[in-house]
């Protein structure tokens, strides 16, 4: 008997609590009813009218996170009743100001399941089928933009890179003609070093020095050493002839 009129008390606060709140909330005082809902809440934390409705009371103060919240505790078991359709609406009212256009698309579905006839649940659907659209074809857009930035970043590194390449090139090309230029004329001011030489020596009545192989060089140079020997050799006999005249001259 005492759980019973226990039970009976908390019944009696949960209704009393959401009433009170209904008050709140027509009077548009949104935080006192969000007060009371939760009251009833703690009350009966399985009323589906307190959760409901706190669902409401937070979509009117554009708290849409926490309207989701409420709209989902009771979803399963309103969206048997009759207010199935309702809360599906709801939530997907609150998707739709969260631009979660898929999702809102979806609560709608449920709502025209429970309810087919309803026109404004209809007229929201097609709405955040459109948004949906644009959505994923901005997407897009912007998909395809940023692979043409891309496709242009590159295009635009490869050209400096081969801008770059080129400039390196034609340096190295410069400095491989400015060096052949250098050489022409380090080759020409030889050649008319050589023509100065030998006409120079002609002028003084000599021809310039034939050129000769290393084989003739040799053989010049064998023929000189063989006739400084001979030379060598005439004047030791010399010496030895004079030195035995001497002796000779000696010993007398």
């Amino acid at each position: 008997m005492l759980f019973l009129a226990a039970s009976a008390t908390f019944a009696q606060s949960d209704r009393s609590q959401v009433r009170r709140g209904n008050r709140d909330f027509r009077k548009e005082k949104y935080q006192e009813a969000e007060i009371s809902y939760k009251k009833a809440l703690v009350a009966d934390s399985l009323s589906n009218a307190a959760g409901y409705n706190l669902g409401n009371t937070f979509f009117r103060m554009e708290n849409y996170t926490e309207a989701d919240k409420y709209y989902s505790s009771v979803a399963d078991s309103l969206g048997k009743g009759r207010h199935g359709s309702d809360i599906y609406h709801n939530m997907g009212n609150s998707l739709l100001n969260q631009k979660k256009y898929a999702e809102a698309i979806e609560a709608y579905k449920n709502s025209l399941r429970r309810n087919p006839g309803d026109m404004e649940t209809k007229s929201n659907l097609a709405y955040a089928q459109k948004m949906l659209q644009d959505q994923q074809q901005n997407q897009d857009q912007n998909k395809d933009q940023n692979q043409d930035q891309n496709q242009d970043q590159d295009q635009n590194q490869n050209q400096d890179q081969n801008k770059d390449q080129n400039n390196e090139n034609d340096q190295n090309d410069k400095k491989d003609q400015d060096k052949d230029k250098e050489d022409n004329q380090n080759d020409n001011q030889d050649q008319n070093q050589d023509n100065n030489d030998n006409k120079q020596d002609r002028d003084n009545g000599r021809t310039p020095p034939p050129k000769i192989t290393p084989q003739a060089a040799q053989q010049m140079l064998q023929a000189i050493q063989e006739k400084e020997k001979e030379t060598q050799e005439k004047v030791k006999k010399e010496k030895a002839r004079l030195l035995k005249s001497k002796q000779k001259e000696k010993n007398w």
